[in-house]
């Protein structure tokens, strides 16, 4: 099964994606209101429109873009909790989501981290 590189992040109120993948590098632009639907509409334009490039069965490798992280991860928290988590100012992590600024590395690191400390309280709860 062949992978498909795709980068996907936050364009006005709009989730983006790009393939960026070498055969179909920029080819492939879709944007959705949701993560879901833009997934879903993103293999629909692969399959139909560039048919002749990739053949057979593929998967996509996503990367998230911060402003997309935050904005999917608002359906299950908020910027308040990820900031509890993280030890990042909130009204910084609203910058971030809404595009406006860009985590360095480190900061990019310490958000997801507290992303995934309150996915481990969310399994824990029985």
């Amino acid at each position: 099964m062949g992978k498909i590189k795709v980068k996907v992040d936050w364009c006005g109120k709009n989730f983006g994606a790009v393939t960026e993948e070498n055969v179909l590098c920029g080819m492939v632009v879709t944007t959705s209101k949701s993560y879901e639907g833009l997934m879903d509409e993103l293999a629909v334009a692969v399959r139909e429109h560039i048919e002749g490039l990739v053949r057979g069965d593929y998967e996509f490798d996503v990367e998230l873009g911060m402003a997309a992280l935050l904005r999917k991860c608002e359906q299950f928290t908020s910027l308040a909790a990820i900031s509890r988590a993280s030890g990042i100012n909130q009204q910084q992590l609203s910058h971030y989501a809404s595009g406006l600024r860009t985590p360095r590395q480190e900061q990019r690191k310490r958000i997801i981290d507290g992303i995934h400390r309150i996915g481990q309280e969310f399994l824990s709860v029985v």
